[in-house]
């Protein structure tokens, strides 16, 4: 499919907006519990299951990163460098099969765990709008996010990384062209 609009019916009309680098990890198959709040009982999206487009997040801090990375390089998965996260679009979909107060996975944090497999990446990413929970998303039109100056620089902090044997390349879903 070359036209947006077609690639964007391909796409579950739901998704779930999940901040970097953890995106990343869901929609290349890492990452099988999604953590969420107790604020999210109350809005019953604990409740929901099926297929949805995950959405990363247009934010990401440096903390964030480097929370991702040390967690991923202790269980074997070498996270891209920061600046290679495609930021503000939706990057894949997964099915969400359970809700779990407890679990074996190194990803559960709780209190709460959307238990998820199947995942899936696109080919590249759409660029749209997120919003908190789930929620009805459309292409925006407008660009990705530009990788902010930190997430450039090179650093004993954040070095670039390989990406992991088990996953497919990543240039395809998080390069962000002109490179």
């Amino acid at each position: 499919m070359n036209d947006l609009s077609d690639l964007a019916l391909s796409i579950p009309d739901l998704a779930l907006s999940v901040r970097q680098p953890w995106a990343w990890a869901i929609v290349m198959g890492f990452k099988d519990i999604e953590n969420r709040s107790v604020f999210s009982i109350t809005k019953g999206s604990l409740n929901r299951r099926g297929r949805f487009a995950i959405h990363a997040a247009k934010g990401m801090t440096r903390s964030e990163y480097l929370d991702g990375y040390e967690m991923m390089r202790g269980i074997g998965i070498a996270l891209p460098p920061p600046g290679a996260l495609v930021r503000g679009a939706i990057v894949g979909a997964v099915e969400i099969t359970d809700c779990v107060k407890q679990s074996d996975s190194p990803w559960f944090f709780g209190p709460r765990g959307l238990v998820l497999r199947n995942a899936m990446r696109l080919g590249a990413p759409v660029p749209s709008v997120g919003q908190l929970g789930f929620f009805n998303w459309k292409p925006s039109g407008g660009e990705i996010a530009a990788p902010a100056k930190w997430m450039t620089a090179r650093s004993d902090d954040v070095a670039p990384v390989r990406a992991p044997r088990a996953a497919a390349p990543v240039d395809d879903l998080f390069n962000q062209g002109g490179e």
